[in-house]
């Protein structure tokens, strides 16, 4: 028989138990429903990488994921959507570098903060950007294309999915380097923009490798740089913009997923220990690498350091290249 003194003992660790054992508890309760929303039109690169993580991350939480493209201001429209939603885990946002680090310096009345209208959860991937070329245009390298932009000052055309996007800053970042002039069309999504460079409409694109490889490969496009500082293993051949003489130069966009604000610590560590197990699982780790993203499984506060340095970097390129919203 117990004694009162060991039952309020007893009591007492079984209440303190609870309570260590709440946030476990609670990070286990999931919305049956995730709704990821990709804020650009199907075809992109983050509409790509979204659906090669939706499969593994369903099964793992046992949950439905739902792909929600939801294009609009550069990938504000979506962003916004998602920063107003209830911080409970049904609503996240396939964030990017254009979301989250250059349009503060497009919109200056952006209805989201980049850095307090979310909580960052899981850096998904880093994605160079190629250099894309129309393959009948008698051009094979970085060299030859930047000379022909400085005879011929706006006679060469370079489209992007639209003004502001990540392709159109990686491709001012580049002209700010090389001191040349391209005149830029923008487009509703980058799969229009590819598709109008492989028609000849307009004659390059420096885009996200997953939205134009197939095309590389099938000697639709011809690549000539990709932006990161190593070569991409896809194309071994085809140099970095670093290598073609500008030293130095790093234009990657990355991708990861955030929630509102306010979601509870245990949520947000559930979530990233299972995004970060489907990036290395082969299901996922295999189609990535093949489009030639680069996934990089890491901590919450990883991915908002992250943030935090892109944001005056590329405020830097707009401001000098004086980009204005559409």
């Amino acid at each position: 028989m117990h004694s009162p003194a060991s039952l309020n003992r007893r009591t007492v660790l079984m209440a303190v138990a609870a309570t260590v054992a709440a946030p476990a508890l609670r990070a286990q309760t999931l919305p049956r429903t995730i709704r990821l929303v990709v804020p650009f039109p199907p075809g992109g690169s983050p509409d790509i990488l979204a659906r090669a993580l939706q499969p593994r991350l369903a099964a793992a939480l046992g949950v439905n994921v739902v792909i929600d493209n939801k294009p609009g201001a550069g990938g504000s429209l979506g962003a916004t959507d998602v920063a107003r939603s209830a911080p409970n885990g049904a609503t996240l946002l396939m964030g990017h570098t254009g979301t989250l680090a250059v349009n503060p310096a497009i919109y200056p009345g952006l209805a989201y903060d980049p850095q307090k209208s979310f909580a960052p959860i899981a850096w998904v991937a880093r994605v160079p950007n190629v250099l894309v070329i129309n393959a009948s245009l008698p051009i094979t390298s970085l060299k030859q294309l930047i000379e022909r932009a400085k005879a011929q000052p706006g006679q060469l055309t370079h489209a992007s999915g639209g003004n502001g996007s990540a392709a159109h800053i990686a491709f001012e970042y580049l002209k700010q380097r090389a001191g040349m002039f391209m005149l830029h069309i923008p487009y509703r999504g980058t799969a229009p923009s590819i598709t109008d460079v492989i028609g000849g409409r307009v004659d390059c694109t420096f885009t996200g490798a997953p939205a134009v490889l197939p095309h590389v490969q099938g000697g639709r496009l011809r690549a000539l740089a990709v932006s990161s500082p190593q070569r991409l293993p896809a194309l071994p051949n085809v140099p970095t913009v670093a290598e073609s003489g500008y030293p130095g130069f790093e234009a990657d966009q990355w991708y990861g997923i955030v929630g509102p604000a306010g979601m509870p610590p245990d949520l947000v560590a559930r979530l990233n220990a299972e995004i970060n197990a489907a990036l290395v699982h082969p299901e996922v780790l295999e189609p990535l690498t093949r489009e030639g993203a680069t996934p990089m499984p890491s901590k919450p506060q990883d991915f908002a350091a992250l943030i935090a340095r892109e944001i005056p970097r590329w405020a830097e390129v707009v401001r000098i290249g004086n980009v204005k919203p559409s």
